[in-house]
């Protein structure tokens, strides 16, 4: 049997149940955060802090967030272990609030049903950088002493002092007096018995589906995207989160789904102009040009990073934050932790919606006017049965220079933060290609202000790569 490689991607190991994600992958990997645990915290550290361990409600969750517990406390760490599935963004917080040396969370986020996976949060509340992933995957295989006092294993409920910090950050008050009309979608997630949760205890009235915890998402995909947020209806706003609540999805009183991209600049300019927010607006490669012509439009200043929320997280810590986001519906802001938090995001879309008087639809119609431009996205993914074919398709396209053509359109500018990214001579139009941090496949992002152009570009990359 083929030994199973362990990688972090954009946030942490995903893997096969039973095949990839088995007890001993776990126990490796937990093995190897000890390791550098011990090599990073006194041993007086290590006897007073605890680390924290979470799950969402896939396929066996609580079985390996138990046995994680049990190393560890082998190992002479104290654990507080959650007693229920909890979202990622409510861990990672108290990852933070308990002063302790991390988290560890189980969870494989939107991912389909048959895969598992495991995130390391360190005490700032964030993903863990390359830095630390790559420290923690040269520990792999080595050994752990086990020859000192057991630690303790309490378990708990992270509720309470995540809700406080969602009420200093939201006006729940706002949203309730607007009686919006709200559908919130389960979709089986973590977020089941935490979003609806607060709008019940802040007397908001709302619609709901799909609130239960299911191990296969209820035959769907955990994603908060329009082909499982199936339950919408005339002039109500559909919130959901994906697996592990960390992303955000939204479908308008209309019925469209609103992309992420419009999302974070109606957030942004709300958040700068009726919140006085200050502060950078940090986003990721992907995220479209509307941003950066909103953005001058407000003079707000820009950073922009690699693809994941771990290079968001670490910009937010050392900068002055706005607001952060990437175009995959993750989202947070300065005031909050540096981790996405599809939670609080869908607060933030009500709140504004509830500030402004105005519907979803409203508020996407004067944001497109306000950047004079609409985009529009589209994506080709190519799976690939090696990484190796995926690495020479991007050399192939790195030979590419300024003034080359790819189909008909002329390239202008090449951005490598991330895989490669072509902004061509139309000025509209772009091109960014990587390989996802998380499957097996090569991902293709198109942008444009017009949808012919979209089409001749997908046309064109899926003829080049059908016999792949």
């Amino acid at each position: 049997m083929e030994k199973t490689k362990i990688e972090f991607g954009t946030d942490g190991f995903r893997g096969i149940i039973a095949k990839d994600f088995t007890f001993e992958t776990v126990e490796k990997i937990i093995k190897a955060i000890i390791n550098y645990l011990k090599n990073n915290f006194s041993n007086d550290e290590i006897k007073s802090k605890p680390i924290i361990i979470g799950f969402d409600p896939r396929f066996m969750a609580r079985d390996f967030a138990c046995f994680c517990a049990e190393i560890l406390s082998n190992a002479s760490f104290n654990v507080i272990l959650s007693n229920v599935v909890v979202p990622t963004p409510i861990i990672a917080y108290y990852s933070k609030y308990l002063k302790t040396l991390g988290a560890i969370m189980f969870t494989a986020s939107h991912n389909p049903k048959e895969y598992q996976g495991i995130k390391f949060i360190p005490n700032y509340a964030g993903p863990a950088t390359k830095e630390i992933t790559d420290e923690i995957i040269k520990y792999i295989d080595c050994d752990v002493d086990f020859n000192g006092v057991k630690g303790k294993i309490e378990t708990r409920d992270f509720k309470k002092e995540y809700f406080s910090q969602i009420e200093k950050l939201i006006d729940f008050k706002k949203i309730k007096n607007a009686k919006l009309n709200i559908i919130f979608d389960g979709l089986y997630s973590a977020s089941v018995g935490y979003f609806d949760e607060l709008l019940l205890k802040n007397d908001i009235e709302f619609l709901s589906y799909n609130m239960y915890h299911s191990s296969d998402f209820g035959g769907g995909l955990p994603e908060p995207k329009p082909k499982f947020m199936k339950n919408i209806k005339d002039n109500f706003i559909t919130l959901a989160n994906d697996g592990d609540a960390d992303r955000y999805g939204v479908i308008d009183e209309k019925g469209n789904y609103i992309s992420p991209n419009i999302i974070m600049a109606i957030l942004t300019k709300y958040l700068y102009q009726k919140k006085n927010k200050k502060g950078f607006l940090i986003k990721t490669v992907g995220v479209s040009k509307a941003l950066d012509i909103l953005a001058d439009k407000l003079n707000i200043k820009t950073i922009t990073t690699p693809v994941g929320f771990k290079w968001l997280s670490a910009a937010m810590r050392e900068n002055d934050c706005l607001l952060a986001g990437e175009d995959s519906g993750g989202l947070s802001t300065g005031n909050h932790i540096p981790e996405k938090d599809g939670i609080y995001a869908n607060l933030l879309i009500l709140e504004a919606m509830a500030n402004e008087n105005k519907t979803l639809n409203e508020l996407v119609n004067e944001i497109n006017d306000f950047i004079g431009i609409e985009f529009f996205n589209d994506r080709v993914d190519l799976k690939l049965k090696n990484i190796e074919k995926a690495n020479e398709i991007i050399e192939e396209y790195k030979k590419l220079e300024i003034n080359d053509n790819i189909s008909d359109f002329k390239i202008k500018e090449i951005i490598k933060l991330d895989g490669i990214k072509f902004l061509f001579s139309d000025e509209t139009t772009s091109l960014l290609i990587r390989k996802s941090g998380t499957e097996p496949l090569l991902r293709f992002y198109i942008e444009s202000d017009d949808k012919e152009k979209i089409e001749k570009l997908k046309d064109y990359l899926t003829k080049s790569y059908k016999e792949e």
